[in-house]
């Protein structure tokens, strides 16, 4: 997502950190380029002219002109005023305790409602609530069914519909079994639309009216650009909309919704779906993306997904190995799982600051190649694996049979796992490993 409008960021940044000094023409001209690319983004026409009108006032004054820097302060004031735009900071989410406390998801038909349901499941489970799911979508038993498949590959009991029920009926019965049960968190999935219409809207607000929902989350759909801001500005006129899940941002979206629905409607966006899986649910911090935004790669991001998926004794035990030199092809497998772990690595190469989308533009990181390392080393005894100078040509041959991959390719890996424990040797020696987050390699 934003990669179009990334690109021409770099541009117009390049054309401005380029001149030694700037004048009003200098910036007025920049800045209409940022408002094409906005627009060209889907950003909503009026929050791109008040957008540049905010960086303008700001940029067009002595402060950049006499700068030494006048270029990176323009860029400071494009990032900050992003930033603001975004909604500031980080929305903290506080759900009360109760037994249970209700969330309700609405959303139209096909923006992610019910793979959102699972997702957040996931994400307060991780946070010591027992969540419950409720199929209130009473029209298409087809939907009722698809959040039984979700609650049962993310492990989360699912209360559906009986004949004869209203989505009220089911929210309350549901609110029931969750009491007598102990989940103290129950998801309430709704009926969609293909568009907005008066039955949608009734029967949402007399779902909200009945249940009386702790927090009230509008799911859209990042790809659908203006549309999903217009119907951002539906929902939250007619129900107490707390917030928004903005769904598909690992896909083709220009990133016009995200970029106009706080300045249109005022509530902010607390979570970004980033992928299929169930863990691919990110709180939204307007900060890092608008680094993401303006190509300054997001560190902070980086750091976390290490930190969630990296264990701090392992680290340790990691880095006394390869002090002792006796890291072997069982820590290199063991690294290379934690790695997948933390997600596709296009994405972790581009939360670099420094990675420009440009620069990876023409790189293909080939997955596929991590799962036949994988299975290369799986086909291996553990002695081999502890001593790689024990394999030879019989060997390889029984390997790569085994793991249906080439001799050329055992070869291969074993050549570069050679050439790692000199390199991690020199450093042991020199004294320079640092092992923060279990990153061996």
């Amino acid at each position: 997502m934003f990669e179009q409008l990334t690109d021409k960021f770099e541009i117009v940044f390049r054309g401005l950190t380029s001149r030694g000094r700037l004048n009003e023409n200098n910036i007025r001209d920049a800045l209409k380029e940022v408002r094409r690319a906005l627009l060209a983004a889907d950003v909503n026409f009026k929050v791109a002219k008040e957008f540049i009108g905010r960086i303008e006032e700001r940029a067009i004054g002595s402060e950049v002109f006499e700068s030494v820097t006048p270029g990176q302060l323009v860029i400071k004031i494009v990032h900050d005023e992003l930033i603001a735009l975004l909604g500031g900071q980080a929305e903290t989410i506080e759900l009360p305790r109760k037994t249970p406390t209700t969330l309700m998801l609405v959303g139209l038909q096909g923006s992610g409602k019910t793979t959102t349901a699972g997702k957040l499941a996931k994400f307060f489970a991780k946070r010591d609530f027992r969540p419950m799911l409720a199929a209130c979508d009473i029209h298409r038993p087809a939907a009722a069914r698809q959040l039984e498949i979700v609650g049962n590959q993310s492990g989360f009991q699912t209360v559906t519909f009986d004949s004869g029920e209203s989505p009220l009926d089911v929210a309350l019965r549901a609110k029931h079994e969750a009491r007598q049960s102990g989940h103290d968190l129950l998801i309430l999935d709704t009926a969609g639309r293909l568009h907005i219409d008066e039955d949608m809207m009734a029967e949402a607000e007399e779902l909200y009216r009945g249940a009386e929902p702790d927090l009230v989350l509008l799911v859209l759909d990042a790809m659908t650009g203006q549309e999903a801001v217009s119907v951002g500005k539906a929902f939250t006129d007619s129900l107490g909309v707390d917030g928004f899940v903005l769904t598909k941002l690992d896909g083709d979206a220009r990133g016009g919704a995200a970029l106009s629905i706080r300045e249109v409607t005022g509530k902010p966006i607390l979570f970004v779906g980033t992928g299929e899986k169930f863990d691919a649910l990110e709180r939204f911090h307007p900060d890092r993306m608008a680094s993401r935004i303006l190509g300054m790669g997001d560190v902070v991001s980086f750091v976390e997904k290490a930190q969630k998926t990296f264990d701090e004794k392992k680290a340790k035990e990691l880095e006394r190995k390869l002090r002792k030199e006796s890291f072997d092809l069982n820590d290199f497998r063991e690294q290379l799982a934690q790695l997948r772990n933390m997600g596709p690595l296009d994405e972790l190469l581009a939360m670099i600051p420094g990675v420009k989308k440009s620069m990876l533009k023409g790189v293909s990181v080939d997955e596929d190649a991590l799962k036949r390392i994988d299975a290369i080393i799986s086909s291996m005894t553990y002695a081999e694996r502890a001593n790689p100078d024990i394999i030879n040509g019989s060997r390889r041959k029984r390997i790569a049979k085994g793991s249906g991959t080439s001799v050329q390719e055992v070869n291969r890996l074993l050549k570069q796992f050679s050439g790692m424990q000199k390199m991690f040797k020199k450093m042991s020696r020199g004294g320079k490993i640092s092992m923060p987050m279990g990153l061996g390699f």
